[in-house]
Order: structure tokens, then sequence, then C-alpha cells
């Protein structure tokens, strides 16, 4: 069969066996990619676990009824994933090795139990997995953005993914030299949410101190932190163009 016909019996049948066909046909590619990127710090075989996976997903993703050959698709997506791997690399060299290992390894338990089960695995279900508490589970996401941020945390988030739940990558208050407007966005905020922001960006504690400290969940404090920094852009930006 052509690639067209192996795609479209793949897609009609989802047998494993055709999409491991398809992945063994273009693993060259995936071999030729990582070793352009050998001598920047990490092993070929490191990139090339990489590279093979983000062709395993572009299997997936791709759909031979737009008319692209696979192999000019699958390029720059496996470069694309190497690309990420070297940024969320050098995010972890700033981490303690504890804090770093666990990272790699949340990101790989994500990637298995979503292979298993077909849906984007919760913050229990990787603690779980990785044999250590929710909590330190949730402590390492907030550090940054390691596990796919369109996975859900827990069956309690509401669908919410982790990129709504988790620390905000910037900081509105940093972005506005005008402080008569900083303060008069803040006075849109009621109490419980002045006292986060308090917590969070004046004593810079952690999202999980902040909860102890307001007597909630971490989970309620990641989507609150969320709705307030939306809120305070909104009324900034509002301010500064009258």
């Amino acid at each position: 069969m052509n690639d067209e016909e192996l795609f479209a019996a793949y897609r009609e049948t989802g047998d494993i066996r055709i999409r491991n066909q398809i992945v063994e046909k273009y693993l060259y590619i995936a071999s030729v990619l990582a070793k352009k990127f050998v001598g920047r710090g990490v092993e070929y075989d490191d990139l090339y676990q990489v590279a093979s996976l983000a062709l395993l997903k572009g299997v997936d993703r791709f759909d031979e009824s737009k008319g692209v050959q696979f192999s000019t698709f699958i390029t720059p997506t496996i470069t694309g994933e190497i690309k990420n791997y070297f940024r969320d690399r050098s995010r972890l060299i700033h981490l303690p090795r504890r804090v770093a290992e666990l990272r790699i390894s949340m990101k790989r338990a994500a990637e298995e139990i979503a292979k298993e089960t077909g849906k984007p695995p919760s913050a229990k279900e990787i603690a779980a997995h990785l044999g250590v508490s929710e909590e330190e589970i949730l402590r390492c996401a907030e550090a940054g953005g390691v596990v796919s941020l369109d996975n859900s945390p827990d069956k309690d988030s509401d669908g919410m993914s982790y990129h709504e739940v988790l620390p905000a990558a910037d900081d509105v208050f940093e972005e506005v030299d005008n402080r008569d407007a900083v303060n008069s966005a803040l006075k849109t905020l009621n109490e419980e949410e002045l006292a986060l922001v308090r917590y969070r960006f004046g004593a810079e504690l952690s999202q999980v101190e902040t909860a102890k400290r307001m007597g909630v969940s971490q989970m309620n404090v990641s989507r609150m932190e969320r709705k307030i920094l939306q809120k305070l852009k909104v009324t900034l930006a509002k301010s500064l163009v009258e």
C-alpha cells in the first residue's frame, strides 16, 4: 500500500500494526533530524527518543486528505518537538536537581498514561504512577510547564487545563509603570482577591503556601489567580487607553 492507503486504513481501523508500519517507514527522518541537533549538550539517543515520539504523535495527527506529503508535514513537526525539548531543558537547568528530575519524569509519565488510557492524566494519576504525593506533583508543576498544558489537573478542576490553573507566566504588575493605574485596578478586587495578591505578589509565597494561609485548596488559588490577573489586565488596558 502507498502512504495514502496506509493512512486511510489506519484512520478507518485504528490498527496499531498499520501505525507501526508507517512509523518504521519514516523513522529515518527522526534519526536525521535528531543528528542535526547533536552537539548542543544532549546525547543523540535522547534526541532520537524525542523525535520518535513526535513521529508517533504526528501519525495520529496527519490528515492525508489534505494532499500534503507526510514527509513534508512531519519534518517541521519533529523539529518543533526537539526545539521544545531544548527549551524545557534550559528551564530545568535553573531548578534543584530533584525538581528537575521529577519534572522530566512527570512529562514522560503524562505521555505514557495518555497513551494507555487515551485521555490526559490528572495530577493524582501522575503522582500514583511515579509513587510520589499529589502535593509534590503540584509543587513541581508550579515551577513551570513541563507537563502538557492541555492536560486537566484532576477531576475537580471543572475541565480546566494546566494552562488555566498553573501560575501565570507573566506578571501583570511588571508591565505597568503607572502606579496610580495599578492602584485603581486593585480597587476592583474584593477582599479575598486582594489577600491572594498580597500573598502571591507581595510576600511572593507559593500557591501551596498561599492556599494554607487562605484556608482553601491549591487548585482554588490557581483558579483565582488566573481570574484576577485577567481582570487586572483588562482594567489596566482600559485605563491606559483612556
